[in-house]
């Protein structure tokens, strides 16, 4: 039994073969778990977080089998953070909530904008400096060299920022994920795991929808409001 389970979280099990790709069991259901959450996420659907859950912990094991390892560590942030974003969409303060008693949607700051970009920039060179040495610190653990350590770190870097202005239902954190999405599409293609490269490349279109979405739902506050003087 646990030699059956350790072989389906194996990148190289086969669940099936389509068009010359061999498709895994982690792949597939990692993929799957992640769009289902990122399009909840776009509806502003508090069940987003518990899939996304499942979906980190799915991606921590494929990514450590394909040297993606920013990535990887990425994934533990985002365990926590679904975690944190549950609780603050269904926890917010009487002035925060909307009409389903979850937090509303909002714009960031002018100041936010600028630490975003100095910390991206400050943050993808750092990583990335790290990323690039780790099988020659800890070659017991990390015995292949990372891959595309810069890039990959700039991912995880953006994710991060930008999974705090999720937490805080920022409009803007669609905007970074749109570029997230579209560098993730080509980093992960050009590794080997396609599927997970089309995964990201529907996650850019989800991101769009999901600015438009929240853009929307922002304007609505002011018809509800103009509703209840009204009235």
């Amino acid at each position: 039994m646990h030699s059956s389970l350790k072989n389906l979280f194996d990148v190289h099990t086969e669940l099936f073969h389509l068009l010359g790709y061999s498709m895994s069991y982690i792949e597939f259901f990692g993929v799957l778990t992640g769009l289902i959450a990122v399009w909840l996420s776009a509806k502003a659907h508090i069940w987003s977080w518990p899939v996304g859950i499942i979906n980190v912990v799915l991606s921590f094991i494929l990514y450590y089998q394909v040297q993606l390892y920013p990535d990887m560590f990425l994934q533990s942030f985002f365990f926590v953070t679904n975690i944190m974003g549950w609780w603050r969409w269904s926890h917010p303060s009487p002035e925060e909530a909307d009409r389903k008693q979850e937090l509303k949607v909002s714009y960031m700051k002018k100041a936010q904008l600028l630490l975003t970009i100095a910390t991206t920039i400050a943050g993808t060179i750092l990583l990335g400096s790290f990323a690039s040495r780790l099988h020659e610190w800890f070659p017991a653990v990390f015995s292949i060299p990372s891959a595309y350590p810069y890039v990959d770190s700039f991912i995880m870097v953006m994710s991060i920022i930008t999974t705090f202005y999720m937490i805080q239902k920022k409009i803007e954190c669609w905007v970074i994920w749109i570029i997230v999405d579209m560098v993730a599409t080509w980093l992960y293609y050009i590794k080997g795991i396609k599927f997970y490269s089309l995964e990201y490349l529907i996650f850019t279109g989800i991101a769009a929808f999901g600015l438009w979405h929240w853009v929307k739902e922002y304007r609505s506050y002011d018809i509800v409001g103009k509703e209840k003087y009204e009235t």
